[in-house]
C-alpha cells in the first residue's frame, strides 16, 4: 500500500460495468487511494451494488452522459482529497501506472497529468479507428484554437483538486475531456503528458461501439470545442 496516495480520490464513470469493477476496485483499493468514487450514469446490471460491497463511494447521476457522471462523482469527493484522478471502468487503462501519474501533481511540478496513449505501447485493436479520428480531431482543434500540443484525449488524468474547481467544468455529455484540456491551456496550468501503456476493453464501448455513440461523441467534441471558441475573449 502507498500511503502517499492517501490525498488522491479517483473518479470512475460507469455505465454498465459490474464486471469490470470487480477487477478494477479491487486493484485501486490496495493501492490505498484516499477514496474511490463510482459516478453511476444509470446502470442496470448490478454496477452501483458491486461499488457498494467492495466499500467505495457511489453516486447515481440524474442525467445519462459521460460528464454528467464525472461531475456528479465530484461531488462526493471528501476535504482530505487534493489530487483528483479520472478512470474509466473499463479496465482499458493500466491502473498500476497510477502511482507514476499523480506523482508529479503531489510533487508541486504539474497542475494537470494527462495520460497520454502511444500507439507503440497500446494492444493490438485497443484503439478503434472511430477513436482515433475523434482523438485526432480534438487535438488538432486544440492546437488550431490554443496554440497547444496535445498528445491524447486520454480518459486516464490526474489534476489537482484546486486547479479542477477553477476551471468550473459545464459539460455534461462526451464534450468532457476536450473542455478540461482546453480550459487547462486557458488558465496556464502546468500541464504534463505521461506516455501509458492501452489495453483493450473489456466488453463492448458506449461510444466507438454504436454509430449512435461515435456521432454523438464527435457532435460534443465540436460544439464544446466551438461554444469555448467562440467565448474565450469573455474569459480573457
Amino acid at each position: 500500500m502507498d500511503h502517499s496516495l492517501q490525498t488522491v480520490g479517483v473518479v470512475i464513470p460507469a455505465l454498465n460495468e459490474a464486471d469490470n469493477l470487480r477487477i478494477l476496485l479491487p486493484r485501486l483499493v490496495g493501492m490505498g487511494v484516499g477514496q474511490v468514487i463510482i459516478g453511476d450514469n444509470g446502470s442496470t446490471d448490478g454496477t452501483g451494488e458491486v461499488g457498494r460491497k467492495l466499500g467505495v463511494t457511489v453516486v447515481v447521476a440524474p442525467v445519462r452522459g459521460y460528464g454528467s457522471a464525472c461531475w456528479s462523482a465530484m461531488g462526493a469527493l471528501v476535504d482530505s482529497v487534493d489530487v483528483v484522478v479520472f478512470l474509466d471502468a473499463d479496465c482499458a487503462d493500466d491502473v498500476s501506472l497510477l502511482p507514476a501519474l499523480v506523482r508529479p501533481v503531489l510533487e508541486s511540478e504539474a497542475d494537470m497529468v494527462i495520460g497520454t496513449r502511444v500507439r507503440a505501447m497500446c494492444e493490438t485493436g485497443a484503439m478503434s479507428l472511430p477513436q482515433r479520428f475523434g482523438d485526432r480531431l480534438a487535438t488538432r482543434l486544440i492546437r488550431l484554437g490554443w496554440r497547444f500540443e496535445y498528445g491524447d484525449m486520454g480518459p486516464f488524468r490526474a489534476i489537482r483538486r484546486s486547479s479542477l474547481d477553477a476551471i468550473g467544468m459545464r459539460d455534461r455529455a462526451f464534450g468532457w475531456t476536450i473542455e478540461m484540456q482546453i480550459r487547462a491551456v486557458e488558465l496556464g496550468l502546468r500541464i504534463w503528458q505521461l506516455p501509458v501503456s492501452y489495453g483493450c476493453r473489456r466488453g463492448r464501448s458506449k461510444i466507438s461501439g454504436t454509430v449512435r455513440g461515435v456521432m454523438l461523441a464527435g457532435y460534443w467534441i465540436l460544439t464544446t470545442w466551438g461554444r469555448l471558441w467562440w467565448t474565450r475573449k469573455q474569459r480573457g
